[in-house]
């Protein structure tokens, strides 16, 4: 039987009818009409075939709890096999007619539910398997992501701090540093294909999220910080005539910033179809092509106006061109961090180095990526030896580490309320093309550094509201569907689009921010309560 989609067969009845067709009759369109085994297909089967219901009746007639859509990917991603996983799932997303319709969880409830579904054992070892064994547990983003990624890591562990889940981040942190010590630096995720290259280093930034402290493990993660640091510097020993080697770059001063790369230069295992079509139609070398499809991926901006050459077309994208804000206010941070942490394990001359490091590298920011005509924090492109013109989210990173000055700042937060904040949170960019990481979709990971970076430097009012805007989005697209997902269209509230994949729920770092905000304005709680144990609003 040919099930005709709902939007095939609305299409259908709009559409007019031939001068030779046969107008459609009562019969056809009773037809057309989507029944329950249509509508939720292989569901609907299992559940009638394991006789879930000893009437079959029951189920045909039982109502939904969210939309079929929903259910059904929650299905697909659970696969419940037996009768009693079965029967749970339609209890779960199921009532009888008749049946009081049990209270939805809260938001807040139904995170917290959620991280033992996003946890998962060890890794263990696979023959002939892209994972990369893990000896700790460890938490995956939901949806098509089952390996635990870098960046989006941080942001998850923001709410399982929130919700008291200290063991999972010492978990994590653990799999980083033995990433680190095995490979020399923690991969864009844990899968082989992704060892070629890193993601923003935010390692430096769940260290100071973790409770554990003893000289073992503080000592184990200064190392871990040190060698990722060398691994993004180590293009400094190779730099020649080109001024740019592997992650470095040289700045026309002499200063030293980076940028995002890759060890690779062929179409990513992951998106491989995708690559070969975009180096196709790009005129250019493949190899040079693919390696800036890959440095994009680095960045976890895959993909956006940011690294596009026309700022429209993926073709021309140019990432290894860009020296990015966003990386080299993390390396400051890292260089910071380090010489912190270099002095309390009273290693004087560790701590002098890289405080020195630090400092350069803040004057070179200053120098280049900082705008003082447009007063502004930008990207600059080595090949014209100017900014781009990209106004970009990038631009709160300074604020988020602590990086800007009073006035930077200041200028910064002017800005983004004028162009980046939407009714539903903050766009990614300026421009519409499509591309998933532009307007109008917002990402958490970046609502998160917008907050944090405003409240930084005393705007607390601005901060707030942008808070509040993005909870609103969540929770109201929560209420409809259900569902935590990756991006969020910020204009209109809807799931944001763009992207090579569907968009994904589950969703790791939505879940971390959102709840970590929840903790931090107690006020924008949408149950219009504060969970028993929840923290006071901390800096």
């Amino acid at each position: 039987m040919i099930v005709r989609s709902s939007l095939a067969l609305a299409l259908a009845l709009l559409a007019p009818v031939a001068a030779n067709a046969r107008p459609q009759t009562p019969a056809d369109a009773a037809r057309a009409v989507q029944t329950p085994e249509d509508i939720y297909g292989p569901l609907y089967r299992a559940v009638e075939l394991a006789r879930v219901f000893p009437d079959s009746k029951t189920f045909a007639d039982m109502m939904p709890l969210s939309t079929p859509a929903a259910i059904l990917t929650a299905y697909h991603a659970e696969a419940p096999q037996d009768r009693e996983a079965l029967a749970t799932f339609v209890a779960r997303h199921f009532r009888k007619i008749g049946d009081a319709a049990p209270a939805k969880p809260t938001m807040r409830e139904h995170i917290r539910a959620l991280w033992p579904v996003l946890a998962k054992p060890p890794m263990a070892v696979v023959p002939g398997s892209s994972a990369i064994p893990l000896p700790y547990a460890y938490v995956v983003a939901g949806g098509r992501y089952q390996e635990m990624y870098y960046w989006d890591s941080y942001f998850t562990m923001l709410g399982l701090k929130a919700d008291g889940e200290s063991a999972l981040i010492d978990s994590m942190l653990a799999n980083f540093t033995a990433l680190i010590a095995k490979y020399g630096h923690i991969p864009n995720g844990t899968r082989n294909y992704y060892l070629s290259r890193s993601q923003p280093p935010f390692l430096a930034l769940m260290m100071d999220l973790s409770d554990t402290h003893d000289s073992a493990t503080d000592a184990a993660r200064l190392a871990a910080l040190k060698a990722e640091h060398a691994y993004w510097m180590a293009g400094a020993a190779c730099l020649g005539a080109s001024g740019a080697c592997e992650h470095v770059v040289r700045m026309p001063d002499g200063s030293l910033l980076n940028r995002y790369w890759d060890a690779r230069d062929t179409p990513r295992d992951e998106s491989y179809a995708e690559d070969v079509a975009t180096s196709t139609a790009a005129g250019r070398t493949p190899g040079q092509v693919n390696r800036d499809l890959r440095a994009a991926a680095e960045s976890g901006w895959d993909f956006s106006s940011r690294w596009l050459a026309d700022g429209q077309t993926l073709a021309t994208i140019r990432t290894t061109q860009i020296v990015p804000v966003d990386l080299n206010s993390l390396m400051w941070n890292l260089e910071r961090t380090i010489a912190r942490r270099c002095a309390a394990a009273g290693d004087a001359a560790c701590a002098r180095d890289f405080t020195g490091l630090a400092a350069k590298r803040a004057a070179a920011v200053s120098m280049y990526l900082w705008s003082p005509s447009e007063q502004r924090f930008v990207d600059w492109d080595r090949a014209t030896a100017k900014p781009t013109p990209s106004i970009s989210a990038a631009m709160m990173y300074p604020l988020f580490v602590g990086l800007a000055t009073r006035e930077q700042a200041d200028a910064t937060a002017t800005l983004a309320q004028a162009k980046l904040f939407a009714p539903g949170g903050l766009r990614t960019t300026t421009i519409r093309n499509g591309q998933q990481w532009d307007q109008p979709n917002g990402w958490a990971p970046l609502l998160w550094i917008g907050v944090q970076g405003l409240d930084r430097y005393g705007k607390t009012t601005l901060a707030e509201d942008l808070a509040r805007r993005w909870v609103h989005t969540v929770s109201a697209y929560y209420d409809r569907s259900g569902l935590m997902i990756e991006k969020y269209n910020v204009e209109t509230g809807s799931a944001g689009g763009g992207g090579e994949y569907p968009v994904q729920d589950g969703f790791g770092w939505t879940n971390g921010v959102t709840r970590a905000l929840l903790d931090r304005y107690p006020a924008l709680d949408p149950a219009g309560r504060v969970a028993t144990g929840s923290k006071a609003r901390s800096r």
